[in-house]
């Protein structure tokens, strides 16, 4: 498919919106009341410094919506209120925030069914159903089958992703394969492949080095080389794009990203396989087979940033605060267990109690229940959150612990 034709089709399509309707003023004022804390506004203004008793409270300086979530939820409420008795689907969550999510559901915005086997049952959009695309985006046969239904689409994609959109049809005009750093299973992965010609998805450096490895050391005999492209083959099923044949698509790369992963991370598989192309063709030939771009977004980057600079102070233990699919939620949590610090990932204040106890997500593993997890003494917690959390949840977070650790205390203004 030419996806560059399409997309200037669907443009160009009177269904298709990706600005407001002219609600802005009254979504920005519902937007406030819902999502945004005076308490965290203070902690702010105080140095992003609270104490309460025997509790100090270090937020990071850079933590929570970023303008890509903050414009997809307006785009949405403005479509709820240009559309007010149409039926209305969402194609993923909005965003990974579980309060936000409820919110559409609660203004009839119906998220589109899941089959067992995963995939999304998008029988039950009606022609002139209202379909809203997410902040992650929607993969390009997605967008096209909703086109033909003769939906109204309102497309609120983060412009970061869009970016990386256009990055891998560059990989794909110039015959590259596109080696992706993300999550396959990851709702922007995979409508970032979608846009892609020939692609690679490698979760981090260790998956990286495995295939600049391959680059390099193929095998000698027919035999040797089959049995390490059939372990490769093996080692990314379903990372790869129908076809794939890592002996001659991975002559000439060039390198992607998910957003929200870690822009050090990224940076490191960039220059890995920037190397590894030199030392296969040459520093003369490099440009032939190489292509790189930082497409990690701004507000990603300062989060993480923000994130580095925190945990470098004397912290007694974290709570990072998000969904508990969020990528850039989980990377965030990643710095603080780097740097030996006791973390605690929970997407609400509903984790917390009763009592001293704690409902949270260690890294890659379910769900568990901690007891006495603020310690008895003075203690300083740090809280960060991801792009997709909104203040008044971290503000509902804080006046707990303040609670647990305190109480009595006095009343503290949640709003």
């Amino acid at each position: 498919m030419d996806t560059k034709a399409f997309k200037r089709s669907l443009h160009k399509s009177e269904q298709y919106h990706r600005t407001g309707f002219g609600h802005e003023e009254a979504v920005t004022n519902l937007l406030q009341s819902e999502y945004n804390s005076q308490l965290i506004q203070q902690i702010r203004d105080n140095g992003y410094r609270l104490q309460q008793g025997e509790v100090t409270i270090r937020l990071a300086e850079a933590f929570g919506f970023c303008w890509g979530v903050e414009r997809a939820i307006a785009l949405a409420y403005e479509t709820r209120r240009q559309f007010p008795q149409e039926r209305i689907w969402i194609t993923n969550e909005i965003i990974h925030n579980p309060s936000v999510n409820q919110n559409l559901r609660d203004m009839a915005v119906e998220f589109i069914p899941v089959q067992p086997d995963g995939q999304k049952d998008f029988a039950v959009v009606a022609q002139n159903d209202v379909v809203i695309l997410p902040a992650f985006g929607a993969s390009v046969q997605e967008m096209q089958l909703l086109n033909d239904k003769g939906c109204t689409i309102m497309d609120t994609t983060c412009p970061w992703v869009s970016k990386v959109w256009n990055t891998v049809e560059k990989h794909k005009k110039g015959a590259h394969t596109s080696i992706i750093h993300g999550k396959y299973k990851h709702e922007e992965t995979i409508a970032t492949s979608s846009f892609a010609g020939t692609y690679l998805v490698v979760l981090n450096l260790e998956e990286a080095e495995y295939v600049a490895d391959y680059i390099l050391n193929p095998g000698t005999t027919s035999q040797e080389r089959e049995q390490r492209r059939t372990a490769f083959m093996t080692k990314f099923a379903k990372a790869y794009s129908d076809g794939f044949d890592p002996e001659t698509d991975l002559v000439r790369i060039g390198i992607a990203n998910q957003t929200t992963m870690l822009k050090g991370e990224t940076e490191q598989i960039g220059k890995l396989f920037e190397r590894t192309m030199m030392r296969k063709y040459g520093p003369a030939n490099v440009n032939q087979h190489f292509l790189s771009f930082n497409t990690i977004c701004d507000a990603t980057q300062e989060r993480q940033d923000a994130m580095f600079q925190l945990v470098d102070e004397p912290l007694d233990l974290m709570v990072v605060i998000g969904g508990f699919n969020s990528s850039n939620t989980t990377h965030l949590q990643e710095i603080s267990i780097d740097k030996s610090i006791p973390s605690y990932h929970i997407d609400s204040a509903t984790r917390i109690g009763p009592g001293n106890r704690v409902e949270h997500k260690p890294l890659n593993q379910n769900l568990t229940i901690t007891e006495n997890w603020l310690p008895d003494g003075p203690l300083v917690v740090g809280i960060t959150s991801g792009a997709s959390t909104p203040d008044k949840v971290v503000s509902e977070i804080v006046d707990k612990i303040f609670t647990i650790k305190n109480s009595p205390v006095e009343a503290l203004e949640v709003c």
